[in-house]
């Protein structure tokens, strides 16, 4: 496959990694690996949302692959990974598993940053033996746990099931999204953007969520519609921060709250005042400041939960 995107320059144009991986899943699905930046800096491992792909996160390896090992992966029928006939939470934290396993050494800790379904994918792993050998830290960014097409706001009306129901339809649409248009692009940027973002933001977004297969969409769709992973959220022990939009019809800042008031360990919650759902596109200084301070706090442990040998840059 391509890289999905016709972006070729500035912030948004994907870099191209270092070296790339095959990671293979539990049920045999074969995952699209990208690592990053340098073999001796902290790690941050990069999961991507619904019609994403990891061209979504070129901002944030552009930033961090200077100083950090960066792995970017594509979620099963996304980017460069084949479709799956199984789709569900418990193959998205499978899969998770399975790219800590083949990127990281045992016992490798590394910053896991999870952004709309890549945020529910840890939540579904945070039990798993694969992720907790890994993950010292986590960045829930635009996300949720249940109750996803009931909160969202995507249609402007008062909450009940008439909202639920239309919501639910427009979602869980089968229809091919077409080339990217002046029209496809106005409709991406009021359900998912703030109404400040810029053109090439709003550009870039389109054409990776154009990218996406008609029926993946579908298929995930229908799994983000029945999300039960609230459960999950004090099973997730490492520290965990937030960020959400203000301004995010999806997983409107109820969902954030929400996670932040039953994180067993929150490091803490960034609201963005104007912007929506594709918060480390719209604010990526921010988003990647976050990960740095992670890195920072947690982000430079062993194996054995001590601090390692690493050495981060004033300022950096």
């Amino acid at each position: 496959m391509s890289r999905l995107t016709s972006v070729t320059g500035g912030p948004y144009a994907p870099p191209v990694p270092v070296r790339e991986l095959t990671a293979v899943s539990a049920d045999g699905a074969r995952l699209h690996v990208e690592v990053h930046g340098v073999d001796d800096g902290p790690v941050v491992v990069l999961s991507h949302g619904w019609t994403c792909s990891t061209a979504f996160w070129a901002a944030q390896i552009r930033e961090l692959a200077p100083d950090h090992r960066v792995v970017a992966y594509d979620q099963r029928g996304h980017g460069r990974s084949p479709a799956s006939p199984v789709y569900s939470t418990d193959v998205l934290a499978d899969d998770l598993e399975a790219v800590l396993a083949a990127s990281l050494a045992p016992g490798e800790k590394a910053v896991v940053v999870g952004h709309s379904m890549g945020g529910m994918t840890i939540l579904a792993a945070s039990t798993r033996p694969g992720f907790r050998e890994h993950a010292a830290a986590v960045l829930l960014c635009s996300t949720g746990s249940s109750r996803l097409v009931a909160e969202a706001l995507v249609v402007p009306m008062r909450a009940g099931r008439l909202r639920t129901w239309l919501t639910r339809l427009g979602l869980s649409s089968r229809a091919p999204f077409g080339p990217v248009t002046p029209v496809s692009r106005r409709i991406l940027k009021y359900v998912t953007m703030g109404a400040g973002s810029s053109a090439a933001m709003v550009e870039a977004c389109a054409r990776i969520a154009h990218a996406c297969p008609r029926k993946v969409r579908y298929a995930w769709a229908r799994v983000l519609d029945g999300v039960q992973l609230d459960a999950d959220i004090g099973e997730l022990t490492v520290p965990a921060a937030v960020v959400v939009g203000t301004a995010d019809r999806l997983t409107p800042p109820v969902h954030a709250r929400a996670l932040a008031a039953a994180l067993p360990d929150c490091h803490g919650v960034t609201e963005l005042a104007g912007l929506g759902h594709m918060t480390p596109v719209e604010a990526p200084e921010v988003v990647t400041g976050v990960i740095r301070e992670l890195v920072v706090a947690y982000g430079q442990l062993d194996a054995h939960g001590t601090e390692a040998d690493v050495r981060i840059e004033e300022g950096a």
